[in-house]
């Protein structure tokens, strides 16, 4: 394994290492602006498929962070570059909002009620009844079984909201169909990443704030893993795991080079 020195190339979760909320996390800023100057290829990823690259990009601007667009790496994103390889042109009828549903028109995807190729449910905060019932007629027919991510739960001001992982499980118990799921912990989302970006994994590190996904995937994948301990992570948490990351740091702003020495 690679020692952090050794890094060519930088996967990046988003919330919890960048950003907390609507808030720059201190060092961020500085390790992305390092990474531009010295022409470090590098991805922001994130399960979220709410959203396009745009919006993301937008979004952290107004957080004080320069991403490019073509700099961020949505699970929305992953699962049109895998469904584009699994069916060129294929069809799909989607659960979810602007981020997979552009990822798909992107990638050639036919959006249709009709004897699709593919069910694909993602992120979104208006779960239809109808179209999770249309959901689970066409998988009972013969339409593969996708999901974005497996998050059970997200976030919101007034406490959690049901996301992806919670209705795809009601799908799998009304069709007994499991889903083939393309964001983390799947490591097929680093490695679409890498895809992109032409690393090797040899030569890459993720950073990341969650053992039971970017870690467990960055080490599935081959990657240099550091966790750092400004998202939900904390000795206790990382003590419920039989694996362990790379590096253990505070923050991204130990990973400057002005930081404390990797350890």
């Amino acid at each position: 394994m690679a020692e952090r020195s050794e890094i060519e190339c930088w996967l990046t979760d988003m919330d919890g290492v960048l950003v907390h909320e609507n808030d720059a996390i201190p060092g961020a800023s500085e390790l992305l602006a390092g990474w531009e100057a010295e022409g470090i290829p590098y991805l922001v990823l994130t399960n979220n498929s709410i959203f396009t690259a745009r919006d993301l990009s937008a979004r952290l601007r107004s957080s004080g962070l320069n991403v490019p667009e073509d700099r961020i790496w949505t699970s929305a994103l992953a699962t049109a570059a895998f469904l584009q390889q699994q069916v060129p042109g294929g069809s799909a009828f989607v659960i979810g909002e602007a981020g997979i549903l552009t990822a798909l028109h992107d990638a050639g995807f036919v959006m249709t009620e009709t004897n699709p190729d593919f069910v694909v449910v993602g992120e979104t905060r208006t779960y239809s009844f109808e179209a999770i019932t249309k959901a689970i007629r066409l998988i009972n027919r013969g339409a593969r079984f996708i999901i974005t991510n497996p998050d059970a739960t997200g976030p919101s001001v007034e406490g959690p909201l049901p996301a992806t992982g919670a209705v795809a499980a009601l799908i799998t118990k009304a069709t007994g169909r499991e889903p083939y799921v393309v964001g983390k912990p799947n490591p097929m989302m680093f490695r679409s990443a890498l895809n992109k970006i032409g690393a090797h994994s040899k030569r890459t590190g993720m950073i990341g704030d969650r053992m039971d996904t970017d870690v467990v995937a960055g080490i599935e994948a081959g990657l240099h893993t550091v966790l750092v301990l400004t998202g939900i992570s904390d000795q206790a948490e990382i003590e419920r795991y039989p694996f362990r990351p790379d590096e253990i740091v505070n923050s991204v702003a130990d990973l400057l080079p002005s930081g404390p020495s990797e350890g």
